[in-house]
């Protein structure tokens, strides 16, 4: 045992000095992911006097060829360079750097420049099969939006729990097998069977007609883009057991009024996008009919010779057949049936014509990983038939390298998503604001997407703090304003599109579903959050370096800050999460990529600036 420690460490002491940073401009140019055939310089730094050469190693991730090493060339004072262009499609390439150099017995030895989990600066390898390889991803075109899109700060409605504009506070066409809550402040509640199935649905009631009532609350908040949860027509009262993807959902209103609204929203400059939910449908929907809503002879569950019949899967009729995620009250779709894709995006009547051509703005996929990226494709070409529209995806981890059904999914690579919605940064707000992480991991993890995504992607991204899907942002935080406050503010000065969840911004409450849907608190609106939150929607409405602008990461030991900017201004914002004031001293900052500014402005920046507990700063000026 000790003769191989005493080997292991003449190993070590004869490794040469190789450094590299993927995140540096005088190491890998230009920065983060790159189009096909554009040309990437590598360089890495070598010290040893005995050297041989440095290779740089790359391989296509299922490309046509095996990895292939291409020596670098020598460029002096140590430097090693080479020019690579990923010219075998869009997708993700891998690379690193083999060393090689003689030992003191002029032996040829090999070490390995690899990536670290977090990516940029890496580590040596002693062995090859242990390298952490790059992630380079090359993508097929830019993914320009509308000029609103990159303008807008986004309102996310769950359209039954936000207002019901009738006069006498009815609901309107209330549904079998349903309650009705007697008060909206009444706390959500399923009725559930003895196997967790929901026996009835609840409703508040929440309409059409009340959006079009709370439009001069939208407009005061500063909102410019709805997102609505699917309003089709359906059992639940989520919606995502869609009955009929072609009508409104009665208790919502119809057709009409829907054609009204949307065109009343217009006017004040608001902009909609829908929930396009396409993976699966509602049991007791048209297609399936399992409880005969629709006629005994009608939908797949009744009759084998239904047009929608061949949609799904059955493994013993009626009674076994596919869905999604084991839910009986949701039978999946097989995307790949022809006849399903003209229904919903191939035929001059379908499902995305139908909506797209009464006004809305884009949509927002639902489980974008559920659907095929052919399917998805699918939706993009007809979507781009249509002015100024998007199309985002439902996606919770990095959408530049997720695998879903065994497949690397290409739907940020170009005319798939124009981008997705951004879970890993509401993932980074928690861990900041809970001290779950420190300020430099999180300005890693941050930096890494920053790579990983196209840069149109990444700034198209729908941020999100809090959604239909998870806890509230306010109850998450243990309903402490203070750091409510930081979670909004952090949302929308970082890069990408905005997006609140209806209520965040009054001071809601709730766990987990069905808690996190309450009832929005009309009567009972926290002024104070409000107030902050119109606050920030008008500087970053404001001010373009927030809008448009790139951004690098920074940090102390306590502090994580972001440095947003355009050719001509800047914008400097710090947080500190921490209990205690903290005093951030220029030279404590950690830059995580080059930086527009000079070390001496941002040393007259930021001399000696105290940030309170639970607090932030924020700076805005000309470069």
């Amino acid at each position: 045992m000790s003769q191989k420690i005493h080997l292991l460490l003449r190993k070590d002491s004869i490794m040469p000095h190789v450094y590299y940073n993927s995140w540096i401009s005088d190491y890998k140019k230009p920065f983060g992911a790159v189009q096909l055939n554009e040309k990437v310089t590598f360089q890495v730094d070598v010290h040893e006097s005995h050297r041989s050469e440095v290779q740089f190693m790359i391989r296509k991730e299922n490309g046509s060829h095996e990895e292939k090493a291409y020596l670098m060339k020598d460029i002096g004072d140590n430097r090693f360079s080479y020019s690579y262009a990923p010219h075998e499609g869009k997708g993700l390439y891998f690379y690193y750097f083999a060393v090689k150099w003689k030992d003191d017995n002029g032996e040829e030895v090999s070490a390995f420049w690899g990536a670290s989990p977090v990516k940029g600066e890496g580590k040596l390898y002693h062995e090859q099969h242990e390298v952490i390889p790059y992630q380079l991803t090359c993508f097929e075109k830019e993914e320009k939006t509308p000029d609103w899109y990159q303008e807008a700060v986004f309102y996310q409605i769950f359209p039954d729990r936000f207002y019901n504009g009738n006069p006498d506070g009815q609901v309107n066409a209330p549904k079998r097998n349903s309650f009705l809550y007697g008060d909206t402040r009444d706390t959500p509640l399923y009725v559930r069977g003895p196997k967790g199935e929901i026996l009835r649905w609840d409703f508040y009631g929440g309409n059409l007609e009340g959006i079009r009532q709370k439009i001069p609350y939208l407009k005061d908040l500063g909102i410019n883009a709805i997102y609505l949860n699917p309003v089709f027509q359906a059992a639940s009262n989520h919606r995502y057991d869609t009955a009929d993807y072609m009508k409104i959902d009665p208790m919502l209103g119809d057709e009409k009024l829907f054609k009204e609204i949307i065109e009343d929203l217009h006017a004040e400059d608001i902009h909609v996008i829908l929930d396009g939910v396409f993976s699966h449908v509602g049991r007791n929907s048209i297609y399936f009919n399992y409880d005969g809503t629709y006629g005994e002879g009608k939908g797949a569950c009744r009759n084998q010779e239904s047009p929608y019949y061949p949609w799904f899967t059955f493994t013993d009729y009626p009674d076994k057949y596919a869905s999604w995620w084991g839910i009986d009250d949701l039978p999946e779709v097989d995307k790949f049936n022809k006849d399903f894709q003209d229904y919903i995006y191939q035929d001059d009547s379908s499902v995305i014509d139908k909506w797209s051509k009464l006004g809305v703005d884009g949509w927002r996929l639902d489980v974008a990983d559920e659907l095929p990226d052919e399917f998805i494709a699918g939706i993009r070409h007809k979507l781009d038939q249509y002015p100024e529209k998007v199309l985002i995806g439902e996606v919770w981890e990095d959408a530049s390298n997720k695998i879903s059904y065994d497949e690397r999914r290409q739907y940020i690579l170009g005319n798939h998503l124009h981008g997705v919605m951004n879970y890993p940064f509401r993932n980074t707000v928690l861990d900041l604001l809970q001290l779950e992480k420190t300020p430099k991991e999180l300005c890693q993890r941050l930096t890494q997407l920053h790579e990983n995504y196209p840069k149109d992607v990444l700034f198209n991204n729908l941020n999100n703090i809090g959604t239909h899907d998870t806890k509230r942002i306010y109850t998450f935080l243990g309903e402490d304003k203070e750091r409510l406050k930081l979670a909004l503010s952090f949302l929308l000065i970082a890069p990408g599109i905005p997006c609140i969840y209806y209520g965040d911004e009054a001071g809601v409450t709730g766990e987990q579903d069905p808690d996190n849907r309450k009832f929005f608190p009309w009567e009972d609106i926290d002024q104070d959050i409000f107030k902050h939150c119109q606050r920030w929607i008008t500087e970053r409405k404001q001010n373009s370096t927030l809008k448009y602008g790139d951004f690098v990461l920074f940090h102390t030991d306590d502090i994580l800050g972001m440095l947003r900017f355009t050719d001509a201004e800047y914008t400097i914002y710090m947080i500190n999460p921490h209990d205690e004031e903290k005093t951030c001293y220029a030279s404590d900052l950690h830059f995580l990529r080059e930086v527009p500014l000079t070390e001496e402005a941002i040393k007259g920046i930021l001399k000696d600036v105290t940030i309170d507990g639970k607090s932030d700063f924020f700076v805005t000026g000309k470069i």
